[in-house]
């Protein structure tokens, strides 16, 4: 016997199976079955957020912000150009 008002389908593409104790993912919120609630597991476009690392100046020990894909070198460098308060 299904109990179709009951539970929600894993929002993976591919799976859609009914499932009684779903899992939201906390960064996209979508519904997910246990073999698709890791974020590796459904490819969530939100996972990149986990991944921020902020360079520190060596000079003036200030965060150096970075924007994804920009390489922390380069940035750091021009923060040491152009912003940094080590004088």
């Amino acid at each position: 016997m299904e109990f179709p008002h009951l539970g929600q389908h894993c929002s993976h593409e591919e799976c859609h199976r009914l499932d009684f104790l779903p899992v939201k993912c906390d960064l996209c919120a979508n519904v997910y079955c246990l073999d698709h609630y890791s974020y590796e597991s459904h490819k969530c476009p939100n996972a990149h957020h986990l991944d921020n690392q902020v360079p520190i100046c060596p000079l003036c020990n200030q965060p150096v912000p970075i924007t994804r894909g920009q390489l922390p070198d380069i940035r750091v460098g021009q923060h040491i150009d152009q912003d940094c308060e080590s004088d």
